[in-house]
């Protein structure tokens, strides 16, 4: 069974960068469709980013140009880095895992394998 895990949240002022990992996802980049979304308070679940099987990447207009998610080379995971944080970008951040290998997008409804979450928090 997969369980993913994400770590690197933290507490970051804003202009600032943080490094987001998202673990356990073994030999599957490149078989599924993988994502990074994020909940603020009383908000609802947003996408983030997503990374096709064919190595193309979605990324919600909030985001484009300051965050960017590749497949860590190194290990078996995936990376969320975060630039040029805002207060606004303060939630907690998922790592989620689709049964689809095509059509990856930013829609929650499209993933059904979902870690804990890390906290991500920027002050201003």
């Amino acid at each position: 069974q997969v369980r993913l895990a994400e770590y690197g949240g933290g507490s970051v002022q804003a202009g600032g960068s943080l490094r987001l990992s998202c673990t356990g996802t073994r030999n599957h980049v490149g078989n599924y469709c993988f994502a990074w979304f994020r909940q603020a308070p009383g908000k609802e679940r947003e996408g983030v980013a997503s990374l096709g099987t064919d190595g193309s990447s979605i990324y919600a207009s909030p985001v484009k140009g300051r965050f960017t998610m590749a497949e860590d080379n190194a290990k078996p995971a995936l990376l969320l880095q975060m630039n040029s944080l805002k207060p606004e970008d303060t939630a907690m951040y998922y790592c989620a895992r689709g049964p689809r290998f095509d059509d990856c997008n930013l829609f929650e409804g499209a993933y059904n394998v979902w870690g804990q979450g890390t906290q991500v928090t920027v002050s201003s």
